[in-house]
């Protein structure tokens, strides 16, 4: 029987890169998802090729952003579709300038990431979390190597804070919704080969490359290598987990 059966998976950030992956990888594994993110267009792309897969997909577009729209688009779901009881929060952004950057733009970094990194993670959990509580449900935070530590300029203080604060709500929330069979996770994904960091591998290949030697495995990751680990921990397999979060790295963490 296929893993994720009977289950209904929200997935955000789902028109591309990680988020993409891990949706097409649920529907392989018999779930019905839902595809959420800001470009209504890539969703709608990615919802339609798990359908010609012979999946299950619906798509709506939603800036986890803004607190009411992801209420209202909750509600929708439950009419529409069903009953939630997997949620994906992998939906960010990432910049490139260092703290002590232009004030103006540090500000504005900071002010976008941790809207969209941190406060949409909550918007969205929020949003779910009664239909989660319902089903016992799981929830799968994206977090990063950066959950743990803050990697050389060119790097942002706020995408680091942004996902170490992903990696506290995961926890505090497995222990909040433990009792009742709510379990939650994260992922730490590495350099993961995305349309977030195509402008990097394009323009920095020197930082691509140091990324590289610095890591066991010697080669960035795609975003195939996160659906394996996103569908263990939506699924019965990891029955007696939660709160913790899995390392995507290539080993970049042990060095």
């Amino acid at each position: 029987m296929a893993l994720l059966a009977n289950h209904i998976a929200v997935v955000t950030g789902a028109g591309s890169g990680i988020g993409r992956a891990i949706a097409a990888g649920y529907a392989r594994e018999g779930a019905q998802v839902v595809l959420l993110d800001v470009n209504a267009d890539t969703v709608a792309e990615a919802a339609q090729e798990i359908r010609k897969a012979g999946g299950k997909a619906e798509s709506f577009a939603l800036d986890v952003t803004k607190r009411d729209d992801c209420f209202a688009l909750a509600r929708q779901v439950a009419d529409k579709v069903g009953q939630v009881s997997i949620l994906v929060n992998n939906a960010g952004i990432t910049r490139r300038n260092a703290f002590t950057a232009d004030t103006e733009t540090v500000a504005k970094d900071w002010n976008d990431i941790i809207s969209l990194n941190l406060n949409g993670v909550f918007n969205v959990t929020q949003a779910f979390l009664a239909p989660l509580r319902a089903a016992r449900g799981r929830i799968v935070n994206i977090g990063s190597i950066q959950s743990f530590v803050h990697l050389r300029t060119p790097s942002s203080a706020a995408y680091t804070t942004s996902k170490h604060g992903v990696l506290g709500f995961t926890k505090a929330l497995a222990v909040e919704l433990g009792k009742e069979g709510v379990r939650v996770n994260a992922i730490g994904p590495g350099f993961i080969e995305t349309n977030i960091n195509a402008n990097v591998r394009a323009t920095n290949p020197t930082l691509v490359q140091a990324f590289v030697d610095h890591t066991p495995l010697a080669r960035t990751g795609k975003p195939e290598d996160i659906v394996g680990p996103a569908i263990f921990l939506a699924s019965d397999l990891s029955a007696y987990v939660t709160g913790t979060i899995v390392m995507v790295d290539g080993g970049y963490r042990t060095v």
